[in-house]
């Protein structure tokens, strides 16, 4: 079966100032976009399908490009989630939708020391998953069934759903396979402060190949977990966790160990 390949990305005038956000025409207003399109190669590769010559930067830049054009024709200068989906017909869509804007440095949490720094505001409340998932693979596709049904057990809504979450919803789920090693969250890559530094499961766990996380690996600002390091064994409530991808760029959440009751 061949998938329909997702990414996303952050459009936001704000990333102009980043001087590590750059593409191959200087600063770039899209959040680490060549890692965007080096994934979505990378993906069409190992999901079976040939060599497209619209999977180029300049091509999806100029894709994105027009529909922030669209879009800012009426709202000015929005922060935009864009969305890059490539088909296995070969078709690319772009679509875009208002984000918050950005007023830091996106990456700005990845410095964060638990055990020496002040503990920052605002933090996201993390919770586990009561079930492992075991069908999640490295490539982002538009099959999002296995990421929903974590959130639903946790009370939060699917994606895409304009409805409310439960009232005692976490803002996000670690999810974990049938070994009980930690994975990603449902919207994440995530990262546990062991040995002095930020560490995250490896590609072999079953996580997604998220953009952020390649650049932080890159930057050496976390490190790839050994085999089986990351257990649900050795997850502590109240412990800090790192979450990242390529929209959000990082931030900083706490696990909240008492999970929704919620069973789906």
């Amino acid at each position: 079966m061949l998938y329909t390949l997702l990414g996303s990305t952050r459009y936001d005038p704000f990333l102009l100032s980043c001087p590590w956000n750059n593409d191959i025409d200087g600063p770039s207003p899209y959040l680490l976009l060549p890692y965007q399109v080096d994934r979505l190669i990378a993906s069409a590769a190992l999901n079976g399908q040939p060599p497209h010559d619209g999977l180029t930067l300049s091509n999806i830049k100029a894709l994105c490009d027009n529909v922030v054009r669209e879009h800012n024709n009426t709202n000015g200068e929005s922060a935009l989630k864009v969305r890059v989906v490539f088909h296995p017909s070969g078709e690319l869509v772009v679509t875009a939708r208002p984000a918050e804007p950005l007023t830091r440095d996106p990456t700005l949490p990845s410095l964060f020391n638990p055990a020496t720094d002040l503990a920052p505001e605002p933090v996201l409340t993390i919770h586990i998953d009561t079930q492992p998932s075991s069908d999640t693979i490295s490539l982002k596709t538009m099959d999002r069934r296995v990421y929903d049904d974590a959130r639903i057990r946790a009370g939060l809504q699917p994606f895409g759903s304009s409805d409310s979450p439960a009232s005692d919803a976490p803002d996000d789920v670690i999810m974990y396979n049938a070994r009980n090693v930690v994975t990603e969250s449902t919207v994440c890559n995530v990262s546990f402060y062991r040995r002095g530094h930020w560490i995250t499961p490896p590609l072999a766990a079953g996580c997604i190949s998220g953009v952020m996380r390649r650049w932080l690996l890159e930057q050496h600002r976390i490190f790839e977990a050994v085999e089986d390091e990351l257990t649900l064994d050795n997850i502590k409530d109240d412990e800090w966790v790192l979450v990242s991808n390529g929209v959000l760029g990082c931030k900083l959440g706490r696990i909240k160990c008492h999970t929704s009751s919620k069973t789906g």
